[in-house]
């Protein structure tokens, strides 16, 4: 027996949510991007600032310090953008499995041809994306976290 259209509806609607729920991770990945790239614009920046200070920097203990510390914090951003990058190309990913879903719900429907297998298997891979995208953001955390105790001389 075929569904109703309602039914029809209401299961092409459940990718649709998860493109909701990837879209707002979405967002809040770039919006994580973004400060990154702009702390590491104003870092580079101090940095070409205090090695034009060249003669000041062999008497100041002080802007050594911090030239080791702007260093390290780089290295580790460097290190940190890559994760930001893969968890918003895993995201952008997941949209597609997601759309594509709900694309052969319809088409199955439509043309009455048995897409189930195919349907699930493509919302499990869109599952998958957006664990691959969560376990990078949570990777991305940890080398924010260790740049934050560079910045108060923890580490």
């Amino acid at each position: 027996m075929s569904p109703s259209i309602r039914e029809l509806i209401q299961t092409m609607l459940a990718p649709g949510v998860m493109v909701n729920v990837c879209a707002l991770m979405l967002l809040v990945t770039n919006n994580k991007y973004s400060a990154v790239v702009d702390r590491v614009r104003s870092l580079n920046e101090e940095k070409r600032e205090i090695e034009e200070r060249n003669g000041k920097l062999q008497e100041d203990e002080h802007l050594k310090e911090r030239l080791i510390s702007v260093n390290k914090q780089l290295e580790f951003f460097q290190r940190r953008i890559p994760f930001i990058v893969r968890a918003v190309l895993a995201y952008t990913i997941s949209v597609a499995l997601y759309v594509l879903t709900s694309l052969l719900i319809g088409f199955g429907y439509a043309f009455s041809i048995d897409l189930r297998v195919i349907t699930f298997v493509t919302f499990l891979l869109g599952m998958i994306s957006v664990l691959v995208g969560s376990i990078y953001l949570a990777r991305e955390i940890i080398y924010g976290y260790k740049i934050v105790l560079i910045e108060i001389n923890k580490q």
